[in-house]
């Protein structure tokens, strides 16, 4: 969830003070006051979740002073600074030091209004880039988007451990949303390289002269970015649909490659989805490129090798889309739980999102299934669609785990709420959770 910003109020009058708070807390923000710059500092970190308002003119330090340490903070800090009448030559300069805007007293409360909504707005958006960049960089994070028990899902964070340790050039194959970029993300992330460039170019989305210039350049003055090659130096460039480079492109890569020798100066990771037609990724490469690439490689597994996985992640996006739209989660019945494991997922985990967030709005509407969602999305299936027969062992015990895993998270662990309500003796739910790896631990932070 977004987290809510707060406005800090820094001014040595305290009636002004009171004032300013009084009048944004009506406006709907969460005001903290100070008294002197000094008592702000030690409050106003690099991560402030908010904006600041002060004065200039403080005895101590004034106002000036406070910004330009703001500044030395953080720079994306966004300070409005109130003047005197007169003051226009030092809200100038404030301005060149970094404030985000000022107000001249005496001033429009509805202007401060104004000011703070775009200041807090343009905040909001550093704070969620700074998350999303943590997050990216975070490898324990990143692993935990990586989802399931199966034998092929712990093959796969294994093989990015290991060749996330390595300094190897990487092929990253796969069907189509399967989550192969996230793999890209979660190797850079787990290796050495983890703190330095992590650039991504789809090489599908432009065309061949926008792609020549996005990756090698020549760059013109007043391009924003260097070429791709350059931006990523010492870290990680990621070529998506790397099999949609024209033969010259591969050319300049493999030169590119070859000419950082050995250990690699940047890593390339390429993306590579399998061809329709029984093409492969080998077939979409020139072979020296291929094998310079698929030295080290991983394979992302299809949704439908997946197994129960599939239940659980269902169970999470499900969840996700339910709190999004203020609504339950719907309820999945044995026979649709049999229908999500036997379904093929051409689509994978892509389809399996839309699927759930699908059933979410349809469920709060109060009307359809998710047999009829799956039927819709390929009209030509026939209701059971597994292509790899299971014995029905497999799919009651599935549903089984996804049934006490729900009612254990819905009840955030309570034993005696999940015996209640699904008519289990104690020792018999222990032995189930016992047999399908659940923890009560895992349920009571929830």
């Amino acid at each position: 969830m977004t987290q809510a910003m707060k406005i800090a109020i820094v001014d040595d009058e305290q009636d002004m003070r009171q004032s300013i708070s009084q009048w944004l807390a009506l406006s709907g923000y969460d005001t903290e006051t100070f008294a002197c710059a000094e008592d702000a500092l030690k409050v106003l970190g690099p991560d402030y979740p908010g904006i600041v308002i002060s004065d200039i003119k403080m005895p101590g330090m004034d106002g000036m002073q406070f910004l330009k340490k703001l500044m030395g903070n953080d720079s994306a800090l966004p300070v409005i600074m109130i003047t005197g009448h007169g003051d226009v030559p030092m809200a100038v300069e404030a301005m060149r030091v970094g404030a985000f805007d000022f107000l001249e007293k005496p001033f429009n409360p509805d202007r401060m209004s104004e000011l703070a909504k775009k200041a807090t707005g343009a905040r909001r958006l550093v704070m969620d880039n700074r998350a999303l960049r943590r997050e990216l960089s975070d490898g324990s994070q990143l692993m935990k988007k990586l989802i399931g028990q199966s034998p092929v899902m712990d093959r796969l964070r294994e093989d990015i451990l290991d060749l996330g340790q390595a300094d190897g050039h990487v092929l990253i194959d796969g069907e189509t949303g399967t989550g192969k970029t996230l793999v890209a993300h979660a190797l850079h992330a787990v290796g050495s390289r983890a703190g330095k460039k992590f650039v991504l170019v789809s090489c599908s989305a432009l065309e061949e002269d926008a792609l020549t210039k996005r990756l090698f350049g020549p760059m013109q003055p007043e391009d924003a970015q260097l070429p791709a090659i350059e931006e990523a130096r010492g870290g990680t460039l990621v070529l998506e649909d790397i099999e949609a480079l024209s033969e010259p492109l591969q050319a300049r890569l493999l030169s590119a490659i070859n000419d950082q020798g050995t250990p690699a100066e940047t890593r390339i990771v390429g993306i590579c989805n399998m061809q329709e037609a029984g093409r492969t990724c080998e077939d979409a490469l020139r072979p020296d490129l291929f094998y310079r690439l698929a030295a080290l490689r991983i394979t992302v597994p299809p949704l439908r090798q997946r197994g129960e996985d599939i239940l659980t992640l269902f169970t999470r996006l499900s969840e996700q889309f339910a709190d999004e739209y203020g609504c339950e989660a719907p309820n999945v019945s044995a026979q649709e739980a049999a229908q999500l494991l036997q379904a093929p997922w051409p689509g994978n985990v892509r389809q399996l999102i839309n699927i759930a967030e699908r059933a979410v709005l349809q469920s709060r509407r109060g009307t359809g299934t998710i047999a009829s969602l799956l039927m819709s999305d390929h009209e030509e299936m026939q209701p059971v669609m597994t292509t790899e027969g299971k014995p029905l062992k497999e799919y009651v015990e599935a549903f089984e785990r996804m049934l006490i895993d729900n009612t254990m998270r819905r009840h955030k662990g309570s034993i005696a709420s999940v015996m209640d309500e699904l008519c289990l003796p104690r020792r018999t739910l222990n032995e189930k959770m016992a047999k399908y790896g659940l923890q009560r631990s895992d349920y009571l932070q929830n």
